[in-house]
């Protein structure tokens, strides 16, 4: 498959939510990145978003996600898909509830991907991360 079709797919079962059928799509060992600053003692309450670089990882990152969010109240708005060869950039946000406290938020991002051999090898993520950390903050309204 070609990057634009692998990617399209990679939406396709990103959106169907099943983390092990997502990370058939990532080669065995990528480079996978999120634009949070590294913390000294890591984010308990968001600990789906760490650097990873396995496909089992990929297939973590999925199920975290999942764990940490109310799936009925989840929505993925894909505004743009552009592809350079190997390479592809998704525009969009995505609105989620955080599980433990009940707050909803909604989040601009980025997704840049690589795809290599019909398998993402690259997965870099910018995304509102303000707006994350506040829907997982305890001790505010």
């Amino acid at each position: 498959m070609d990057t634009r079709a692998v990617v399209e797919e990679l939406l396709r079962r990103i959106g169907g939510g099943d983390p092990e059928h997502i990370a058939e799509l990532y080669a065995e060992h990528g480079d996978w990145k999120l634009n949070w600053p590294d913390a000294e003692h890591g984010r308990p309450a968001t600990p789906w978003i760490r650097h990873r670089s396995t496909r089992a990882d990929a297939a973590a990152h999925f199920r975290e996600i999942a764990e940490h969010h109310v799936p009925e109240a989840a929505a993925t708005t894909v505004e743009h898909l552009l592809v350079d060869g190997d390479d592809a950039v998704v525009l969009g946000e995505i609105r989620q509830t955080a599980r433990s406290t009940g707050r909803a938020y909604r989040a601009r991002f980025a997704l840049r991907l690589t795809v290599e051999d019909g398998l993402v090898t690259r997965h870099h993520v910018y995304e509102d991360s303000l707006a994350v950390a506040q829907a997982f903050e305890t001790g505010h309204a």
